[in-house]
């Protein structure tokens, strides 16, 4: 099992899962050029996936996925409460899903997970295959007990660092935004992610992928800081950006 991203920040994001035969896409804020483009660089093309998963509706995830999906007539996996939420419209197919279910997709088997996040139905995704097990976990305000138990014992897990807590609220965001970015259904801050990761056993991991880094409100040395006060050291952690996302990952 592999994985890889097209990129990851509030500009736009893009997961690819490849496990066997199957290869999928977590949401698509790109373009259709640009989302062709970026899985260019990483060996695959629009027309090689069986399917397109949406975690949410907001624009930085879900704008590109009803062009691409139409295009190249692939089914897209979203929960009801996305799908009512208007944003994904002019796709042909859609499977809505509750959060909760776990989803035969292929040779993967993929456990949709409920976040508090402000969106219509937020979920994130746990995909396992012949024994092997990863998490794609951004786009959260607060960790719940659910959201734990989900991710216990991944080998791999992409965790969203969004922003550090002291440079969002002395920077320039208005007020609102602060309130909502740094709330309990906004984004997950570094301490967060951390606390996250010691109940996790993080040290059991085979890879940390840092996801969905706040370009204004965050910083990489930050970050790192954070991480070390849960892990020996950083070789097994990988930054996703905002222009390259991160390459292919092996799940052993």
């Amino acid at each position: 099992m592999q994985i890889a991203s097209l990129g990851s920040g509030s500009r736009g994001n893009g997961t690819l899962v490849r496990a066997g035969s199957t290869l999928v896409l977590v949401d698509c804020g790109f373009s259709l050029r640009e989302t062709t483009r970026r899985m260019a660089r990483l060996g695959v093309e629009p027309g090689d996936l069986d399917a397109v998963l949406v975690t949410h509706e907001h624009g930085d995830h879900a704008s590109g996925v009803a062009g691409l999906a139409r295009k190249h007539k692939l089914p897209v996996y979203l929960t009801h409460g996305t799908l009512g939420s208007g944003r994904l419209d002019g796709a042909d197919d859609y499977r809505c899903f509750n959060c909760g279910e776990t989803l035969p997709l292929g040779e993967l088997s993929v456990q949709t997970v409920a976040v508090p996040h402000d969106a219509a139905e937020p979920c994130q995704f746990r995909f396992d295959w012949r024994q092997r097990s990863l998490g794609i976990l951004t786009d959260l305000g607060s960790v719940t007990p659910h959201v734990v138990q989900s991710f216990r014992d991944c080998r791999l897990l992409m965790l969203e660092f969004n922003h550090d807590l002291e440079t969002l609220m002395h920077g320039e965001y208005p007020p609102h935004l602060k309130r909502r970015v740094g709330g309990d259904w906004g984004h997950l801050n570094n301490q967060q992610a951390v606390d996250l990761l010691r109940q996790l056993n993080a040290p059991a991991l085979a890879h940390l992928v840092v996801a969905h880094v706040s370009e204004k409100n965050n910083r990489r040395e930050l970050a790192e800081e954070a991480l070390l006060s849960v892990l020996d050291s950083l070789d097994r952690v990988v930054f996703a950006c905002q222009a390259e996302g991160f390459g292919w990952l092996q799940v052993d």
